[in-house]
């Protein structure tokens, strides 16, 4: 399991003309998983994303979580996350995970983030989507599951 992490100051996700998820001040999360993810793999990484230490604090260095902030967060499904361009010019997704199973991991993902009470928007598992995202910092953290 894959989650680029960027800070944000206002982002949302467009899905056919309509905005799907929009938050102000947070985390923009571009999730991906692969073959043998599991529950542990989402309880880890969720609890990795909100005790993240990126945001500032009265000092102007960052050792806030978004706990800390009271932010939100807009989660993406982002299967390319798995993408392989190691040979040739175009890219291989055959690591990335398929169909219902990565639909039901991360709607697991997505609620786990929830549990700790931050309110999680979405994209649409699949969809053609039109994300905004306003990185601030600009901030952006590559965390990956170690099974």
């Amino acid at each position: 399991m894959r989650v680029l992490v960027q800070r944000s100051k206002e982002s949302k996700v467009t899905i056919d003309g309509k905005v799907n998820g929009k938050i102000d001040k947070g985390l923009v999360l571009l999730v991906g998983f692969t073959d043998g993810d599991n529950i542990n793999n989402i309880k880890y990484l969720a609890r990795k994303v909100v005790n993240l230490r990126i945001f500032d604090d009265e000092n102007g260095v960052m050792n806030k979580s978004i706990l800390d902030v009271g932010g939100k967060i807009l989660s993406i499904s982002q299967f390319t996350l798995y993408g392989d361009a190691t040979k040739g010019n175009r890219p291989s997704y055959i690591k990335a995970m398929k169909g219902e199973l990565a639909t039901k991991l991360y709607d697991d993902f997505n609620n786990e983030l929830r549990e700790y009470n931050i309110e999680v928007e979405t994209g649409i598992f699949g969809a053609d989507m039109l994300v905004n995202i306003n990185n601030d910092g600009p901030i952006t953290i590559w965390l990956e599951s170690e099974e």
